[in-house]
């Protein structure tokens, strides 16, 4: 079920209309949530009715224990336990085939028969469900003691997909309070957001996607050097407008259920360095990784600061092997990790400056943080290593036409980087704009939304980009 599905907005609609007359009884209107995210998960494979719970059941029971034992022994085996049990799912389900063929010496094909990965990416609910058994290791909350609410939070189904990665912590309470309204304005907010979502899903990465991106990728050879530039490009366009269109339509379904989720993006390519990036591109997993793993790693509290960036480096090669199993996402997180250790030494070494306010230094910093994301990005979105370099090499020939480059596609690339260069106050206005127009003119901006799609995506909707990670 695709959060850009019609069968998807049929089945948030029912449980809408069905979670607000009940939520004036914690238990049942906790129940009807928890029905609805075991329905969603089933709908993508029953063996999640089995693993997903009993998982879950685990690590609320190994939180109870650990709010009671005072023994950091004790307290230290528990919390390795959780983290011994999730990561074993993840690697169990989704790393296994390249291990073997890795290091294994076991062939590629031979490899594949171990593949029990199953039509739904297992990361998302195994980091969101880690972050509630190490906050309480690290005595950073109390536990939930509600079971239904803790089984309810890890499990949500808007954040099951691709996030964002929401703390249990930060979850369970809003679910567990009684007597929630949805408040004025949220209804209209929460389809702003939804609708926002779906347009950036199919009216541009979509879009680029079919017309564009996979051709350019596909068979970099038929491309002349500045077409599969622009192709590079459009697919930074496109990663970014179909991840941040997941996470508008996520936090939109759950605001419709009086739920607010962590906001996962800030205009990304706008960063004026590696580090700021990495605070406005999914956020949420950039928060995840510097809290419980780099923090984790051994050696920060050393005098030698040759550890902040090995660790830094470290951080994100195990953050680029989280999206797949290629050596494309090593390249990817050691790309990544390489930088950041560099700005960090850089800044260190210069007293850690404040950001120049000069305009040109600024446009410059961006400018050269975009492109140097840009160029990593090739190798997250190539099938292998040796297409990467292909496309590096069609770049690298300088051969210029823009006979494949038609007006539609010039058109939707200039709007997608209208759109997101665009002032912060400009799209707030738009959104209140939409959000106290009466119901009949959101109803009527809906309706054209929808059939601009009908008429765009005669191919149907194709999979949100992070589902497979």
């Amino acid at each position: 079920m695709l959060l850009s599905s019609s069968v998807y907005f049929v089945f948030l609609t029912g449980v809408f209309l069905l979670y607000w007359p009940l939520q004036r009884w914690r238990a049942v209107s906790l129940g009807l949530l928890l029905f609805a995210n075991l329905y969603f998960y089933a709908k993508w494979d029953l063996f999640y009715l089995a693993l997903i719970p009993a998982a879950a059941l685990i690590d609320y029971s190994i939180g109870l224990r650990l709010a009671s034992v005072k023994a950091q022994g004790w307290r230290r085996a528990l919390v390795s336990a959780s983290v011994v049990m999730n990561l074993g799912i993840l690697a169990t389900f989704k790393y296994m085939p390249f291990f073997l063929s890795s290091w294994a010496g076991i062939t590629q094909t031979k490899a594949a028969a171990w593949h029990w990965t199953f039509p739904l990416g297992i990361s998302f609910y195994c980091f969101q469900s880690l972050t509630y058994t190490i906050d309480l290791y690290r005595k950073d909350g109390k536990p939930v003691k509600s079971l239904l609410a803790h089984m309810t939070a890890v499990t949500f189904f808007p954040t099951t997909l691709s996030g964002p990665i929401t703390r249990v912590m930060a979850l369970a309470p809003q679910m567990e309070k009684t007597g929630r309204t949805l408040a004025d304005g949220d209804s209209g907010r929460a389809l702003w957001r939804i609708g926002l979502g779906l347009l950036k899903k199919f009216l541009i990465a979509d879009y680029l996607a079919e017309n564009l991106v996979n051709r350019v990728f596909d068979t970099p050879g038929l491309y002349t050097g500045l077409e599969t530039l622009i192709g590079v490009y459009a697919y930074a366009l496109q990663l970014y407008y179909d991840f941040s269109g997941y996470t508008d339509i996520a936090i939109g379904s759950a605001l419709l259920l009086g739920l607010k989720l962590p906001e996962n993006f800030n205009r990304p390519y706008q960063a004026l360095n590696i580090s700021e990036f990495w605070r406005r591109w999914h956020i949420s997993l950039s928060n995840w990784l510097r809290d419980y793993l780099y923090f984790s790693l051994p050696g920060l509290r050393s005098k030698w600061k040759i550890f902040t960036y090995m660790n830094l480096f470290v951080t994100m090669v195990l953050g680029g092997l989280w999206h797949g199993a290629s050596w494309t996402f090593v390249a990817w997180g050691a790309l990544h990790g390489g930088a950041l250790a560099v700005h960090h030494g850089w800044r260190a070494a210069r007293g850690n400056p404040a950001p120049s306010q000069n305009f040109w230094v600024r446009l410059g910093a961006r400018a050269l943080t975009a492109h140097f994301v840009i160029f990593a990005w090739v190798f997250f979105r190539a099938s292998s290593m040796e297409n990467a370099l292909e496309v590096l090499g069609r770049i690298a020939s300088l051969t210029a036409s823009l006979a494949n480059i038609s007006l539609a596609i010039a058109v939707v690339l200039g709007v997608a980087i209208v759109a997101h260069y665009l002032p912060k106050k400009a799209a707030e206005w738009c959104a209140g704009l939409y959000v106290n127009a009466p119901f009949y003119a959101q109803a009527a901006v809906l309706t054209l939304l929808v059939l601009a799609i009908e008429y765009v995506a005669v191919t149907g909707a194709a999979p949100f980009l992070y589902t497979k990670f």
